[in-house]
């Protein structure tokens, strides 16, 4: 009897709805719209020796239609971009010191704001120079940067042109501050090594650098079923790190070491580095073939995490309010970005992707910036990522961009409920 009075019920159910349909039905919901870039900015070819990395966003707080995007493009130097994505200044790289030697190539870049400097305060645009082993520094000021680099600076991390000549040299970069001053966390090309820098003014009008301690991250790692694991790369190279945000409320810095995971630290890079989530690839094993030139992987063990695919690229940070927001990750390896808690344990909130629309979709994005301030066409803030394809497909040459997007789309059409900062 029950079977029967359940089949009753629901038929009855379905009668009276189709029987007042006029009354009670509602419109499908519409899709969910896709997320796309605002704007994107022209491309960069391979031709040219330009390949678009990192970008920082300098916010203009007179004058917010002002504001600019400063980023690296390697061996073709620094350009500088407005709102509207339009090249508005280019400054190339320092040429070889000599003849068998690289010349300068900037790698990553951010920001410092109210920098003591001549009397003044003053925002500084800070870069990673790869092929110098140094930084270069500038001061932005009325929409233009001026470098102000310490001639004197000195290396990073070798101690001779024939070192640097082997490219083990500065590579990601982030900054940060605190009431006793600026400072840059720099990575090491091929090496496990974070170097903490505290950035100086000169009286001369120049910045430099004195170099207050080093990190070196796990370059081997014990795998559940107690075998050893390291990444697989040529012989005297490893997993790296470039990707780095600081948290300037608590004082963490988040690295992306690009073959192993998030790491989170105290920004001062004292105390034990903690894993915040691993790469899928975490514990896959490997074996270099020179003849090659490659890896060749045996089967996956599961050791790893599900969400970030390697490279593990640009890291940023989005803050809500108080100590609450987001940070966030470029996952190379397929075309993703993660999103985490900023507070508590990071816990994985989800995963976004760009799709195609009056701009073309994000592939193998590297670096990322996010602001929380409403700008002029960018409500909720502005995220602009690197687009590692922005070549058209049956294109014979190579490009490379960075895409504009407003974070109130992000929050909304993401599928991730995300917050907005109102500001």
């Amino acid at each position: 009897m029950i079977p029967r009075l359940l089949t009753a019920t629901a038929v009855g159910a379905v009668v009276a709805l189709v029987g007042s349909s006029a009354a009670y039905a509602r419109p499908p919901k519409p899709e969910p719209e896709p997320l796309t870039a605002v704007l994107e900015t022209p491309a960069l070819w391979d031709e040219d020796d330009a390949d678009a990395d990192d970008p920082a966003i300098w916010v203009d707080e007179d004058s917010p239609e002002d504001s600019l995007v400063i980023a690296t493009a390697k061996e073709a130097g620094i350009y500088v971009y407005d709102l509207a994505g339009q090249e508005v200044q280019h400054i190339a790289p320092d040429p070889a010191p000599g003849e068998d030697d690289a010349p300068g190539r900037y790698n990553n870049v951010a920001l410092i704001h109210d920098f003591e400097l001549d009397g003044e305060e003053v925002d500084l645009a800070v870069a990673s120079d790869k092929g110098m082993d140094d930084l270069g520094i500038f001061v932005i000021d009325d929409g233009e940067l001026t470098e102000v680099t310490a001639p004197d600076a000195g290396w990073i991390f070798s101690a001779s042109q024939e070192e640097i000549n082997g490219e083990h040299t500065a590579y990601g970069l982030t900054t940060w501050q605190d009431e006793d001053g600026a400072y840059a966390l720099v990575s090491r090309n091929s090496e496990t090594d974070v170097a903490l820098l505290e950035l100086q003014a000169h009286d001369d009008g120049t910045v430099g650098w004195e170099k207050v301690r080093t990190l070196a991250l796990p370059a081997e790692f014990t795998m559940p079923d107690g075998s050893s694991w390291t990444t697989c790369d040529d012989p005297g190279q490893y997993a790296q790190v470039e990707g780095m945000a600081v948290d300037e409320k608590t004082g963490t810095a988040y690295l992306g070491q690009e073959l192993v995971g998030i790491w989170k630290v105290d920004a001062d890079l004292t105390g034990e580095p903690e894993l915040v989530d691993t790469a899928v690839e975490f514990g896959l094993p490997g074996t270099y073939d020179a003849e090659a030139d490659e890896c060749v992987y045996g089967e996956n063990p599961g050791f790893g995490g599900d969400v970030l695919r390697t490279d593990i690229e640009g890291l940023t940070i989005y803050r809500t309010q108080g100590k609450k927001g987001y940070l966030l990750a470029s996952s190379q390896g397929d075309d993703s970005y993660a999103v985490y808690e900023l507070q508590g344990d990071n816990d994985y909130v989800g995963s976004f992707r760009t799709a195609d629309g009056d701009v073309d979709s994000t592939q193998h994005s590297d670096g990322a910036d996010a602001v929380n301030v409403s700008l002029p066409g960018f409500d909720g803030g502005l995220l602009v990522v690197q687009d590692g394809d922005n070549t058209p497909e049956g294109e014979d040459e190579s490009s490379t961009n960075f895409k504009y997007l407003a974070w109130e789309d992000v929050a909304e059409k993401s599928g991730l409920d995300l917050d907005v900062a109102r500001r």
